[in-house]
């Protein structure tokens, strides 16, 4: 049987060896680690790398990605440290939940000591208006027709069950759709997307299904909703950058424990 995580740790271990990085953090985003895989659901490895602090001071500058694999059952690329921490002071919501993955494959004390710096510059309003456009692109695309693949109904639930969460409680959302459902929620609503989510879990992920009349109603009418909140929000991204500056000098430095 494939041993998919030591492959994963392998390829990781491959990756620093050959790019000559320092891999901080990788965790497993998307379905996987939102808890509503498919059986050939594959695996999106997210990693954060740092190198030799004299790379970053080369006129000609360096790519702050690495590509490695993309095929049916790994896709695995990563951030330079420093777009993270751009990212992050930005309130890149895609970012934020890479960190808090419950699925990790390496982590450390100086990524632990990064993401607590992080965490200050986390933005509601950015957030929420991240959310609320992955929700509509999704409900526009993917969920007009009369048959639709249910996959693509929690990529537009999860995302508005997450707005709402930052709405109301001012912080990122839990990752795992569970956690996100334990917000209140009309009980008919809650037996639909089990009824969904149960064919989906046994499904092919393209196979199309008749369209969920409660689920979609639910979905046109939160996006109508969310939107006119996310209109109001007030600014609220910090825009100092001196923490920041900090946490990246102490991690070229090795002055963080690993």
């Amino acid at each position: 049987m494939r041993n998919i995580e030591k492959e994963i740790e392998e390829k990781l271990k491959e990756i620093e060896r050959k790019e000559k990085v320092r891999i901080l953090f990788a965790a497993e985003s998307g379905s996987r680690a939102w808890g509503f895989a498919s059986p050939d659901s594959d695996y999106d490895v997210r990693f954060i790398y740092v190198r030799p602090a004299e790379d970053y001071l080369r006129l000609e500058g360096i790519r702050d990605v690495i590509e490695w694999q993309l095929d049916e059952v790994l896709d695995i690329n990563g951030w330079d440290l420093k777009k993270a921490l751009v990212q992050f002071q930005k309130g890149n919501a895609t970012l934020f939940e890479w960190a808090v993955s419950p699925i990790v494959y390496r982590t450390c004390k100086a990524w632990e000591h990064i993401y607590e710096t992080a965490k200050e510059y986390f933005s509601v309003k950015t957030a929420v208006h991240h959310y609320l456009g992955t929700a509509n692109n999704t409900y526009m695309q993917y969920l007009q027709g009369d048959k639709v693949r249910y996959k693509k109904y929690f990529y537009a639930i999860r995302p508005l069950l997450a707005a709402r969460y930052i709405e109301e409680n001012r912080c990122p959302a839990p990752i795992l759709f569970e956690d996100l459902m334990k917000q209140e929620l009309p009980e008919n609503l809650r037996t639909e997307i089990a009824h969904v989510q149960k064919v989906k879990m046994v499904s092919d992920e393209k196979e199309l299904h008749p369209q969920n009349p409660q689920i979609q109603k639910f979905i046109a009418s939160e996006l109508e909703r969310q939107k006119e909140i996310a209109d109001s929000l007030s600014k609220d991204r910090k825009e100092d950058w001196e923490k920041l500056n900090q946490v990246f000098l102490e991690t070229l430095g090795g002055k963080i424990e690993e």
